[in-house]
């Protein structure tokens, strides 16, 4: 049965170890391992049945809008690619390829570009509003496989997949990718107060950069290819790093996770040349002078958000260091409820 107004929210994410270990080649090949927690900024979408036989699609925070007569496929050309992908997949898969008016409305809360895996969790979010929109059945992980499959085969954007997995899941999880997009998605038990701790000791920074991180990922990609000595004996080292560190959370070790995160972003460094920029290690070392136990730029690098632990006590003297900077500095919290949809009416 089809709705008329549904509404769904995919959860944003921080990647705290392993990451580009879950981009091919490297995954196809060694196998990925990613830790990483779902927080509690999302991406929306607001799907509504229309009485003419328009399309409207609107990401409402780049204050974009495109429309037009209501035919499959629609180009999936810029603006609003994502979202056309999406529409698209849908018509043909479960519409007999025939064309649904409709208005699709997207946002997220935090701007594009950020390192939260926003760009994936809008992919995993629109699934969500879309299946329930047409009235589909489908599980957490199988609308993680579809937005992987929208996203990075058919629209061809650079990337790994623990954004869309993490996005549909929500939690704190250690993620396995192998060959042929597999995706094993295992949660990893912590105490709560640890987790209380967790969030009690984490500062987000926002450093005001948005970035594209295709350019980073492709460069990681060749490298990978060529297998380039030093770029591979960095990634075996982070994918080692995501089972050390969900052993330091387990164990309530929250200094060995920071110093963890450190030398992580150090080996992550090593995977690209534009992973970091001058203005991110001249905030990082301030950070690291401050007393920080650790820290990393999430996502693919270059800019968007960085993360630090440091003990609570000092958390508001770090976020008034940082903001000097000419960013924004805020805490987070984690969430362990994945991608979600209901009906309006």
């Amino acid at each position: 049965m089809r709705h008329e107004l549904v509404r769904a929210r995919a959860p944003l994410r921080l990647g705290f170890g392993g990451g580009s270990t879950d981009v091919s080649p490297y995954c196809d090949e060694y196998g990925g391992a990613v830790l990483n927690a779902a927080i509690d900024l999302f991406a929306h979408v607001t799907v509504q049945k229309r009485d003419d036989d328009q399309v409207r699609l609107v990401a409402a925070d780049r204050d974009q809008a495109w429309q037009a007569h209501a035919s499959a496929p629609l180009p999936t050309d810029e603006p609003l690619r994502l979202l056309k992908g999406v529409y698209n997949r849908f018509m043909a898969d479960y519409a007999g390829g025939r064309a649904l008016p409709l208005t699709l409305v997207s946002y997220a809360d935090c701007p594009p570009g950020s390192g939260l895996g926003s760009s994936s969790a809008l992919v995993v979010a629109m699934v969500e509003a879309m299946r329930r929109f047409m009235g589909l059945e489908m599980d957490a992980h199988s609308v993680a496989r579809l937005a992987f499959d929208i996203e990075r085969r058919e629209l061809g954007l650079a990337g790994g997949a623990q954004d869309q997995y993490a996005a549909a899941h929500g939690g704190l999880n250690l993620m396995h990718f192998a060959a042929n997009a597999q995706v094993e998605v295992t949660p990893v038990e912590v105490p709560d107060r640890v987790m209380r701790e967790l969030e009690a000791s984490l500062v987000l920074y926002f450093t005001g950069v948005s970035r594209e991180s295709a350019a980073i990922i492709e460069e990681q990609t060749t490298n990978m290819r060529s297998h380039a000595a030093k770029s591979l004996e960095s990634l075996h080292a982070i994918k080692a790093s995501a089972f050390e560190m969900r052993d330091a959370l387990t164990a309530g070790d929250l200094p060995r996770f920071g110093a963890l995160l450190d030398s992580g972003w150090g080996l992550k460094k090593q995977t690209a040349h534009n992973v970091s920029s001058a203005q991110i290690d001249k905030v990082y070392e301030a950070a690291k002078a401050f007393g920080v136990f650790g820290g990393k730029v999430s996502g693919a690098g270059g800019g968007g958000f960085m993360m630090f632990l440091i003990d609570p006590t000092r958390r508001e003297g770090l976020k008034r260091l940082l903001s000097t900077f000419g960013g924004t500095a805020q805490a987070a919290r984690f969430t362990r409820t994945g991608v979600e949809s209901w009906d309006v009416k």
